[in-house]
């Protein structure tokens, strides 16, 4: 059994400080055969991730501690939308559609829940060139 409390996100946040990327994921699957991807990622402030999206799935992301801002853009890198996440503000999550290009910009220590259909790579997952 998987438990989620606050021992485990105290210790991703500071693995995550400590990672030279600012972040850190933790694997929940049950298994490396699972088709899914589930996941939780610790994300520094000044971490960066890349402009990106899945083709053939929707990205469920939830937050569990922390502040942060999912962007979503057109094909041209323009910004079309910006969801603020915040568990103290009342906002924990959205669903990103399949196929849209996004990242997140963390503005304090944030842990978030990710889930989507098929794994990283098995998804058509792509990087937006600019």
């Amino acid at each position: 059994m998987k438990t989620i409390d606050n021992a485990l996100l105290d210790r991703l946040i500071d693995e995550a400080k400590d990672s030279p990327r600012l972040r850190i994921g933790m694997d929940m699957r049950n298994s490396a055969e699972d088709s899914s991807q589930r996941m939780l990622n610790a994300l520094m402030p000044g971490t960066k991730v890349d402009i990106h999206r899945h083709k053939e799935s929707a990205e469920s992301v939830i937050c569990l501690r922390g502040r942060l801002d999912e962007i979503l853009y057109d094909d041209n890198g323009n910004e079309t939308e910006r969801i603020h996440l915040s568990p103290a503000d009342g906002q924990y999550g959205c669903q990103v559609p399949a196929g849209a290009w996004h990242t997140v910009e963390v503005f304090e220590p944030s842990i978030i829940f990710e889930a989507k259909d098929r794994k990283y790579g098995e998804d058509g997952s792509e990087r937006l060139i600019q």
